[in-house]
């Protein structure tokens, strides 16, 4: 790994944050939120027709500028500094690697250079609030999130009339950007219970029966809405071969498990940006805030609270850097199916990784930030709450942090299933087993004990005996 940036990529962040200080200050952020699309239209032009940020990471044939997972990365780095509040995520990051992957390639010479130069902005909707589960952070990707052919969830069937087109039934919760985008990409499921599978539908903004209602969410700088479908006419993503091939629901959980090893890439970028900005407005106010005729940040104590703020960061940054850079090696089109230590796996692993440290930092620069800048920190008025809000949802969103974690250590291989076991143990075993230390009432091998007593220490599965001189030895716990 070169941990160098090229001058294309120091350019890029560079523009990138000359621009977003002039154009996306604190009280500019506020004021883009209250507005009907939720950011500011006029900047996000800007920002397309300037950089090329929403094509930044689409090829050039399609319009794109042709970069990678890295550039847009760091792009993402300076707009979490700011708390950006646009379509970027929404489309650059989820929409258009899914149209680029399982589309036609009609679709994408259709659809992709308009999302290139900014003139269409596109959302996923995903059913049952499980946005991580569908892109692989999080939990087995066996398709339950899509409603596994039972109510609930979106159900697709073939329109009645003939033809290619789909109908949609259902509602999505929490769909980022869904009430301003102009394209959503619906997961959908097909063929019922005995032949389900999950594909993705195309649904215009002005669709007859689609109804889009912006919610009110804990982070005002992610707008968010509740998609419901009624009969809604749908084009199907790429093509469905009934079960095979690129359009098939196992194309589709692939693409999608591609997508979100890119994306925690991103978003761990994105919220060490923010990080690194929560850190730097609290470095500024303890040493211009003076208490007992000194600056606060003086003090030994704060000092050493803000020092752990700034090794968390520092630490997440280059977990992030290294989860793009895995991403950008060709890793991201790896699936749970690829051998261990294939690129795949390792920027999977990487980008899970990488995404559960920045949370972290994230979350700890927000709070330091709150606390240390004193009553102000805790009104509505002060940015500090931006940044606090944007800590919290992003957890809700695509954490938690220990189960991207436990995703991560599934895919290496450190848990088995018996590992897994509501106490840890194996087989029911409590500690590592000792003699006798299986769960019911005896153990097997009582008598096999050197100095000939019962091996009862294992009644409950839990914590039996596991030392030969009777005493507990060390108990084997796995947290999953």
């Amino acid at each position: 790994m070169d941990a160098a940036f090229t001058e294309e990529q120091d350019e890029i962040r560079r523009t990138l944050r000359t621009l977003l200080r002039e154009r996306c200050g604190p009280d500019e952020v506020k004021a883009a939120v209250q507005t009907a699309p939720g950011y500011d239209e006029a900047l996000w032009r800007q920002l397309a027709r300037t950089l090329g940020l929403p094509g930044l990471a689409l090829p050039s044939a399609y319009g794109g500028v042709g970069c990678g997972v890295t550039e847009l990365a760091l792009a993402c780095e300076e707009t979490g500094h700011v708390l950006l509040p646009s379509p970027l995520l929404a489309t650059a990051v989820f929409a258009a690697p899914l149209v680029a992957a399982v589309g036609t390639e009609t679709q994408r010479a259709e659809l992709l250079p308009c999302i290139a130069e900014g003139a269409l902005t596109a959302a996923l909707a995903v059913p049952g609030r499980a946005l991580p589960e569908a892109l692989g952070l999080v939990g087995a990707r066996d398709g339950a999130w899509a409603g596994g052919g039972r109510a609930g969830g979106v159900q697709a069937r073939p329109d009645s009339g003939g033809g290619a087109r789909w109908r949609l039934y259902g509602q999505v919760e929490q769909v980022l950007g869904g009430h301003s985008a102009e394209l959503l990409l619906v997961a959908a499921r097909a063929g019922g219970y005995t032949r389900g599978r999950t594909l993705l539908f195309l649904v215009p903004a002005g669709a007859d029966g689609l109804v889009r209602t912006r919610l009110t969410a804990l982070d005002a700088t992610r707008p968010q809405a509740r998609i419901e479908l009624r009969n809604v006419p749908a084009e199907l993503l790429g093509v469905d071969d009934g079960g095979s091939g690129s359009g098939s629901g196992d194309g589709v959980a692939e693409a999608l498990a591609a997508v979100g090893t890119a994306a925690a890439a991103v978003l761990a970028a994105e919220a060490v940006g923010a990080a690194d900005a929560a850190l730097a407005r609290t470095v500024d106010y303890v040493r211009a805030r003076e208490q007992f005729g000194r600056p606060i940040g003086s003090f030994q104590a704060v000092k050493h609270r803000l020092a752990d703020v700034y090794v968390a960061v520092q630490a997440a940054r280059s977990a992030a850097y290294y989860a793009a850079w895995a991403a950008s090696q060709g890793g991201a089109e790896g699936t749970d199916a690829a051998p261990a230590g294939a690129q795949g796996t390792d920027a999977a692993v990487a980008g899970g990784l990488a995404l559960a440290q920045a949370l972290e930092a994230q979350r700890m620069a927000a709070a330091e930030a709150v606390q240390l800048h004193g009553g102000i920190g805790f009104t509505w008025e002060h940015e500090a709450h931006l940044y606090f809000k944007r800590a919290a949802s992003d957890e809700l969103l695509f954490g938690p942090v220990h189960r991207l974690r436990a995703r991560a250590a599934e895919r290496e291989g450190l848990f088995g299933a018996t590992d897994r076991a509501p106490y840890g143990g194996h087989d029911g075993r409590g500690g590592n087993g000792g003699y006798g230390g299986r769960g019911g009432n005896d153990g097997p091998d009582k008598r096999a004990r050197p100095d000939g007593r019962d091996g009862r220490d294992g009644r409950d599965g839990r914590d039996g005996r596991d030392g030969r001189d009777g005493r507990d030895g060390p108990r084997k716990a796995v947290t999953v």
